[in-house]
């Protein structure tokens, strides 16, 4: 008998026992696509190293921000100017200046991949930037507007709390998984439960948003010795998370608001060309990125997992419409594909232009 094999039937029995559970979650009514989400968002948060940002990626810590803040400020006045409130616009603003980092990794990892090396790693590093610039962003909106029911002092004292946790769970949770490194099964059940139940307390008690929280429970480990053994065991599962988010994203859109939300999803993708694309393109060129600054730009030119999260906040405060939801999950979706596709065209038109971009 092949030696493998108790592993295999464990995996595989686990799996269909998270599908017949997702099926039972959405029979109930319980928000699968938040858990899809907050799964891979704590996996997304182990995989960003801020300290080797800061060695390596100068330009990138310059560049990055300030296309989050143009792009910001550009979709918002846009929104604004559309008929949305102030509030809705600032969220929907920062939704569309920032990027999905799983289908970036997916660009940058795939056999199919068209990029260079330096492409590869500018990619990685811009969008890393934007997830850290736009969590923080987010977690001033949460206290600012008072989503949550929370406000003022009270909201400030959940998001200092909340970081103390975190800050306590980064000593403590890489001394427990050091004991647990030969231990591969137990190793990868508390290193995902961890990020489960971080995100739990921080929404439960502190007032932060699920899938925030469980960005900042992945970066609580990402500097540990044991950070890089994380990354390696979860890293089978990413796919396994998008799809759980991705395909849950079907289930949260509303087949009646459609055709109100089409003239949104259209103003939203025009936001991501003009507000985003554009913007990173004129930014790499103009700052001497390495990169080829056309796939640069179509690579991070799609909104993503946070698009989501935020979106969802906005409109569980009723800062947005049905309808401006419908058409920001629905920009979601659509500049996903058309971003990972096109993205192999722009190296096609740099071959035919002969590397002139």
């Amino acid at each position: 008998m092949d030696h493998t094999a108790p592993a295999i039937l464990e995996l595989g029995l686990l799996l269909l026992l998270a599908a017949l559970a997702g099926m039972g979650a959405r029979a109930i009514g319980l928000p699968l696509a938040d858990v899809g989400v907050v799964l891979l968002l704590f996996e997304v948060g182990i995989e960003i190293n801020p300290l080797r940002l800061a060695r390596e990626g100068r330009r990138l810590l310059l560049l990055a921000p300030l296309q989050v803040a143009v792009t910001w400020v550009l979709s918002a006045a846009a929104s604004v100017a559309l008929g949305m409130s102030v509030a809705g616009a600032a969220i929907i603003g920062l939704s569309i200046a920032m990027s999905s980092s799983v289908v970036v990794v997916n660009i940058t990892r795939s056999r199919r991949r068209t990029t260079d090396r330096i492409t590869d790693e500018e990619l990685l590093g811009w969008s890393v930037i934007q997830d850290l610039v736009g969590v923080s962003a987010a977690l001033v909106l949460v206290v600012v507007l008072g989503v949550g029911g929370r406000s003022g002092l009270v909201a400030i004292g959940g998001v200092i709390a909340f970081v103390a946790l975190a800050a306590v769970a980064a000593y403590l949770l890489p001394w427990l998984l050091r004991r647990l490194m030969g231990e591969h099964d137990l190793f990868l059940l508390v290193s995902v439960a961890s990020g489960l139940l971080l995100a739990g307390v921080g929404s439960l008690y502190f007032g932060i948003p699920l899938a925030l929280a469980a960005f900042v429970a992945g970066l609580a480990i990402t500097e540990s010795p044991v950070a890089a053994e994380a990354r390696q065991r979860l890293l089978p599962f990413r796919d396994l998370f998008a799809v759980m988010f991705f395909v849950a994203l079907g289930t949260v859109i509303d087949p009646t608001t459609l055709p109100q939300a089409l003239p949104w999803l259209l103003a939203f993708l025009a936001m991501v060309i003009a507000g985003k694309v554009l913007v990173i393109w004129l930014m790499a060129r103009f700052g001497r990125l390495g990169a080829r600054t056309l796939q640069l730009a179509v690579g991070l030119g799609q909104v993503g997992e946070f698009s989501y999260v935020l979106g969802a906040i906005a409109l569980g405060a009723r800062l947005i419409t049905p309808q401006v939801s419908s058409g920001l999950v629905g920009a979601v979706v659509v500049s996903i594909a058309a971003s990972s596709i096109l993205v192999r065209f722009a190296h096609r038109r740099i071959q035919v232009g002969g590397g002139i971009e």
